[in-house]
């Protein structure tokens, strides 16, 4: 994994907009969060760093990557993919790869998805990086946004395996009916970029935080509990649970509701 030297504290935060640490820890549970400055500065230099510690960590000729996922929703640019501009980067020039854009749920789908190939038995290794520079679509006048969202990147290699690890189950969904309660109103086919939408900041992350909040709630602590019913597990047989969320409440009702005691909950 990689993070950027530069630290967004909550004393930072409260003196751009109408907030405290104390708000802030209590809701979400964020202390800091780390924010890629300089000219010319993308999500692909968040993930390089994470791909290259890996490709040293495994002893790894590059040329021996065959596919690169990379999730994010902060692509260098429209096109061409970030996959491709990350791959050229590390010197993995024989890979294939694209980008896959499902916001806090890219990870897990790329996860799964990489897996996938690697269990078809078409490919040997597969990359999938989660990367986002976050702060080039953050609001830093908006309180209910600015708060949760930071920069980083990260990598795994998945490779065959014979001796019984690797993703025993997963249960992917997607709802489209939220789409107006968490968005960026303008850059797509729908809304293109204008002046307008520019000027109107409508090319900024938008959250109706507590619509979303309620949706979290419900949906995160009843995914995670149809999957250990589906495997026959107690909250004794789970040794971590490791949200994606920016939110203590949803994170600690997810817990209860799957009998995990918060000594087992990794927060990142």
């Amino acid at each position: 994994g990689y993070v950027p030297d530069y630290v967004l504290t909550n004393a930072e935060l409260e003196k751009l907009v109408d907030t405290n640490d104390e708000w802030i820890r209590t809701r979400t549970g964020i202390v800091e969060r780390r924010i890629l400055k300089g000219p010319g500065t993308a999500t692909s230099d968040l993930a390089v760093p994470a791909v290259m510690e890996l490709i040293q960590k495994r002893n790894l000729d590059p040329e021996e990557i065959e596919c690169i996922i990379c999730a994010t929703v902060t692509p260098d640019m429209v096109f061409p993919s970030t996959s491709s501009i990350i791959a050229y980067k590390v010197g993995a020039t024989k890979a294939f790869g694209y980008d896959l854009n499902a916001a806090c749920s890219g990870f897990l789908n790329a996860l799964v998805t990489g897996a996938a190939f690697i269990e078809s038995g078409r490919y040997k290794k597969v990359l999938v990086v989660g990367a986002d520079k976050m702060s080039s679509i953050v609001d830093y006048t908006d309180r209910n946004t600015c708060v949760l969202f930071g920069d980083a990147g990260a990598a795994v290699l998945l490779e065959p395996n014979l001796e019984g690890f690797g993703v025993r189950d997963s249960i992917l969904k997607s709802d489209g009916s939220g789409r107006d309660y968490l968005h960026m109103k303008a850059g797509g086919s729908l809304r293109p970029p204008s002046i307008e939408t520019v000027t109107a900041k409508e090319h900024f992350t938008y959250q109706e935080g507590r619509t979303v909040f309620k949706f979290a709630v419900v949906g995160m602590a009843d995914i995670s509990a149809e999957i250990m019913e589906k495997n026959n597990l107690t909250g004794e047989d789970v040794a971590w649970l490791v949200p994606h969320q920016a939110n203590m409440r949803i994170i600690d009702a997810t817990a209860n509701r799957m009998g995990v005691t918060k000594e087992k909950v990794m927060i990142n």
